[in-house]
């Protein structure tokens, strides 16, 4: 062996071994998710207390579940769960191969015995081989496919992603553009596929294991989803401090806050509140160049808190884009639905300026 074939040998090592490692993650979430889905429909169908039923048991499942900190999952996901199991039911044949030993409740396995899943209980089948659907998707495509109501045309979508081996983003963009609708009335369907496969995202191994709901399940902080580089990292710690050393009434809250928008997941770089001004402050950090997309993600972020958790008694959220770029250090405050002026100028006062930010800013950089 001479060192070229010993470093190929070494490459093919890690490859494979990373792959059947995100496949194992992948495949031991589906399974967790799919088994709460199936012992929820089990309680409902069986259960002794008939009250429980309905968005009730969710929300007291949740709760429970919480306090107990051993499955952090909210009512919405809880939902979800239930959704999968009663849309993919068939799954269950392969999960009863493969499951760890005490996760298969004596319920499934009756039913796996008897060889079949009532269709009035579990809903639609998938057309495709339970096998080809979990070798080829990660359970962040399978929550993008309960959505598609139509069956034939989520199987659709089914094959069309397992033939591309497409990414969750490319699933959901082609759910979004109408594929399934446009190619019905292409006048080749086939060679609308075949120019749709030629350009569409595939999915890589590392994006199994970032999706959000792969680290939950692994039990690792949010503040450790978010590819943060070192710019960022180093200027996300140190501007904490330079807040909170003010003495201006900062209160941290959260370093990459997540909070849920629709079904989709967004994490704010950093959340404080301001004890003078009643007030949440949040903070958004980009290492690019400013754009306006920037302050739109921000006011986004901003109307959020407004609507969902600002408390009667507080003032509207604030927040801060400081643009990182290293030969433009730029910061702009984002005033959501602050038309009183009184309000824009006692602000103002309160908080840092924007020389001292862009000096702070301009500092970091040189140190980094």
């Amino acid at each position: 062996m001479n060192f070229d074939s010993l470093v190929k040998q070494i490459e093919n090592t890690h490859l494979l071994l990373s792959r059947s490692a995100a496949k194992a993650v992948n495949s031991h979430l589906t399974l967790r998710n799919w088994l709460i889905g199936f012992y929820i429909v089990e309680f409902e169908q069986r259960g002794e207390n008939k009250t429980e039923y309905g968005s009730m048991l969710l929300h007291r499942l949740s709760a429970t579940l919480h306090d107990k900190k051993l499955v952090n999952v909210n009512e919405r996901e809880l939902r979800r769960f239930r959704a999968f199991y009663m849309i993919y039911a068939s799954l269950g044949g392969v999960f009863s191969k493969n499951a760890i030993r005490g996760t298969v409740s004596p319920e499934l396995s009756d039913y796996i015995k008897r060889g079949t899943l009532s269709p009035e209980t579990t809903g639609n089948q998938t057309q495709l081989l339970p096998e080809k659907l979990l070798n080829s998707l990660s359970f962040s495509h399978f929550v993008e496919l309960i959505e598609v109501e139509d069956p034939i045309k989520r199987t659709f979508y089914e094959l069309e992603c397992v033939k591309g081996h497409w990414s969750v983003r490319e699933l959901r963009r082609q759910i979004n553009t109408l594929y399934f609708e446009r190619s019905g009335i292409s006048g080749n369907p086939a060679q609308m596929s075949v120019k749709t496969q030629s350009s569409a995202e595939q999915q890589q191994t590392s994006d199994i294991i970032k999706s959000h709901f792969a680290f939950e399940f692994l039990g690792i902080s949010n503040k450790t989803i978010i590819e943060e580089n070192d710019l960022e990292r180093g200027l996300l710690d140190h501007f904490e401090d330079f807040l909170l050393e003010m003495g201006r009434g900062f209160c941290l809250e959260a370093r990459q806050k997540r909070i849920l928008i629709g079904d989709e997941y967004f994490f704010i770089d950093m959340v404080l509140y301001h004890r003078i001004l009643k007030c949440h402050v949040l903070i958004e950090l980009k290492s690019d160049k400013f754009n306006h997309a920037h302050i739109s993600q921000l006011n986004t972020y901003l109307n959020y808190y407004k609507r969902e958790i600002k408390e009667e008694s507080d003032n509207p959220p604030i927040g801060i884009l400081m643009v990182a770029d290293k030969n433009n250090p730029l910061v702009e405050y984002a005033l959501a639905g602050l038309d009183n002026q009184v309000f824009v100028s006692r602000y103002l006062l309160q908080l840092p300026d924007k020389k001292q930010l862009q000096d702070f800013i301009a500092s970091e950089i040189k140190s980094l």
